[in-house]
């Protein structure tokens, strides 16, 4: 079973080879993301890492704080995504 977690704070010149690597000594990454605006490319701040479940315990506690590429980062269990509102609900909403 394998665990997501999200990873903030990132620095914006941060790679998803370099989230990895940082994840690695915990156990093995199933994947590394960094989030990137739609339009420029750039870098949003933040990501996700997903590991085995033991190993992203692990990795969430000794994580959160640490520094990678000079920013400290805030690690935590990524919470489901809530689905998005669709024309339809929100012109629902509004009868």
């Amino acid at each position: 079973m394998s665990k997501r977690m999200y990873v903030g704070n990132l620095n914006y010149a941060t790679t998803e080879d370099a989230l990895k690597n940082a994840f690695a000594p915990f156990g093995e990454v199933l994947s590394a993301v960094i989030i990137k605006d739609r339009f420029t490319g750039q870098s949003k701040g933040f990501g996700f890492v997903e590991m085995a479940e033991d190993a992203a315990n692990k990795a969430i506690i000794e994580m959160n704080g640490k520094e990678i590429d000079k920013r400290r980062v805030r690690v935590n269990k990524a919470e489901e995504r809530r689905p998005r509102a669709t024309h339809d609900s929100i012109t629902d909403r509004r009868m």
